[in-house]
């Protein structure tokens, strides 16, 4: 696991998707529908579930989890390092090593797990944002200096994950990364930075060659999954409507189901781009 994958601090607040920041916020409300035209599927690993089967608690187990990398997780990278972004890992997502220690602190299905290096050190079910940040170490509490806060902290709220939908999610953001890795051996060229989970939007993303590529488990505009590109704004006008949200192209996870359908948008999305 690299010990950093992003910027310090990213930009706050963050521009559009488009504009800069692989941090920036999701797409303007009223932008038309992320599902769009897409790439043929291609071959390659997919979320293990069918998307169309997803559970009822996948948009509540989102805003969990969500709240859960803001007030727990970057929480503790940024209290330790002054740095905010993760990375996808098995099963979830986690902080890069930090600290004399190498620890990590991690999301994996519906627990929180600590290591200090190699080792486990801690291990629980994901009940309240307070158990799981004296778990992790800290004071539940997102990084409210460097950007402002996506979610809210209520400490003892319970936190509504449906494992199933943990599972989902966890899906989505292994074949993402396995799609940016891709993506990124393709366009070396265009000097990409490495992929990274911000807790600002939960989206995993890179920027290259001042296009912004990504996925997302969705948001409150956008209840569904999506992969999506932003070049720089306004976007390039097509007839073909290829360019169908406010800050450049979104697909829905129906559309786009594979490693291969993904970089196929973001190849796609780098030629209009360029034109």
């Amino acid at each position: 696991m690299s010990t950093e994958p992003g910027p310090l601090p990213p930009p706050a607040p963050a521009p559009a998707r488009g504009t800069g920041s692989t941090s920036g916020p999701g797409p303007a409300r009223g932008s038309g529908s992320t599902s769009g035209p897409g790439p043929a599927r291609g071959s390659g690993p997919g979320p293990a579930t069918n998307p169309s089967a997803e559970p009822d608690g996948l948009a509540r187990t989102r805003r969990a989890l969500h709240a859960v990398a803001e007030h727990v997780l970057a929480a503790a990278r940024y209290r330790a390092t002054g740095r905010i972004g993760l990375a996808v890992t098995p099963g979830g997502f986690a902080t890069p090593a930090f600290g004399p220690a190498g620890r990590t602190v991690a999301v994996a299905g519906t627990d929180l797990v600590v290591r200090d290096g190699d080792a486990e050190t801690a291990r629980s079910p994901l009940t309240t944002l307070r158990e799981a940040a004296h778990l992790a170490g800290v004071e539940p509490g997102g990084p409210a200096a460097v950007y402002r806060l996506a979610t809210p902290c209520h400490p003892d709220e319970p936190l509504d994950i449906d494992p199933d939908a943990a599972r989902l999610l966890a899906d989505w953001f292994a074949l993402g990364a396995a799609a940016l890795r891709r993506w990124s051996v393709e366009i070396a060229a265009d000097a990409p930075s490495p992929p990274t989970l911000w807790p600002e939007h939960f989206d995993l993303a890179i920027r290259a060659g001042q296009i912004n590529y990504g996925l997302s488990p969705g948001d409150e505009a956008f209840a569904a999954p999506y992969a999506y590109v932003g070049p720089p704004l306004p976007p390039p006008s097509l007839p073909t409507g290829f360019w169908n949200a406010s800050f450049g192209a979104a697909r829905t996870w129906t559309d786009v189901g594979s490693v291969d359908a993904v970089v196929d948008l973001f190849r796609q999305a780098r030629r209009h781009a360029s034109t």
